[in-house]
């Protein structure tokens, strides 16, 4: 496996670059990157403004029974935030396909292997679940909540962040809300190609400006990062330009590859992560 303590850089990764699908186990795929170096961009150095996950969703998990019959589940893996890696999707994509001519003792069996793999890559402990077949039908799809700022009939002329367009009204009593877009596209670091999601902000503080806080995510269509920088990018913005006492940013993203990537930060404890309900989109 690559060292999770080695300063893999996304250029390095085999986003963009053409691939042998291996069919059988393979750990060494998984390839991890350091958040360290897009933290400090945001100004991130030491102590984490915010504790989260990343929920991954992978949709095309097939193994080999010990008869060699395939089967198939969806593996739900959450990655905590504070982990030093994160791992770059299209190796976890290839990690997952070299099980497809493995064969395991038990779906118990796949998950201990997931869980080893991916703590030692992203350097941190994972949680890893499967549905498996039989239930299906169980999953539900739900929508995020909260007020939606797509209402708002606004002109958008730029479409790189701009935090400085972010604001909120401090001489008013503080209000607690909750915020949601389905504007939210940003761009892969490394190929470009097109990331959607949406977003869901909740908050208590002074009033921040919904237009202005609109037009700033609508910013990030042209810009390039992975899932869980964009989303550190979005709450560290938002605590600088608007200073909410509490803030919890949550996006969930469309799938590429078989896989989505959901990462939520906040500041302030609600007992529980966010839920995994699946949108429409995903």
């Amino acid at each position: 496996m690559t060292d999770a303590t080695s300063t893999n850089s996304p250029e390095q990764s085999l986003l963009g670059k053409a691939a042998t699908y291996k069919a059988e186990y393979d750990a060494s795929l998984l390839f991890p990157i350091p958040r360290a170096e897009k933290r400090a961009e945001i100004g991130v150095v030491t102590n984490l403004p915010f504790f989260g996950v990343d929920i991954w969703n992978a949709y095309e998990v097939s193994w080999l029974n010990q008869r060699g019959k395939p089967q198939v589940a969806i593996a739900t893996v959450t990655v905590p935030a504070e982990s030093a890696n994160i791992i770059e999707s299209k190796s976890f994509k290839l990690y997952l396909n070299s099980f497809n001519q493995t064969r395991l003792a038990s779906p118990e069996a796949l998950t201990d292997v997931l869980k080893k793999d991916l703590s030692a890559a992203v350097g941190a402990s994972v949680h890893v679940s499967l549905c498996l077949s039989e239930n299906f039908s169980q999953l539900k799809m739900q929508e995020l909540e909260g007020r939606l700022l797509d209402r708002l009939d606004i002109e958008v002329d730029a479409y790189t962040p701009n935090p400085a367009l972010l604001s909120a009204n401090h001489d008013e009593a503080p209000v607690e809300e909750t915020l949601l877009s389905h504007l939210l596209k940003s761009n892969c670091l490394v190929t470009g190609q097109p990331d959607w999601g949406s977003v869901q902000i909740r908050y208590v503080g002074s009033q921040i400006d919904q237009e202005s806080l609109l037009r700033y995510l609508i910013g990030f269509r042209n810009h390039n990062e992975f899932h869980e920088q964009c989303v550190e990018r979005i709450f560290v913005d938002i605590m600088q330009h608007c200073k909410p006492q509490k803030l919890a940013v949550y996006a969930r993203y469309t799938r590429r590859g078989g896989l989505d990537i959901n990462p939520w930060r906040s500041n302030f404890s609600t007992g529980q992560q966010p839920g995994n309900g699946r949108n429409a989109r995903q």
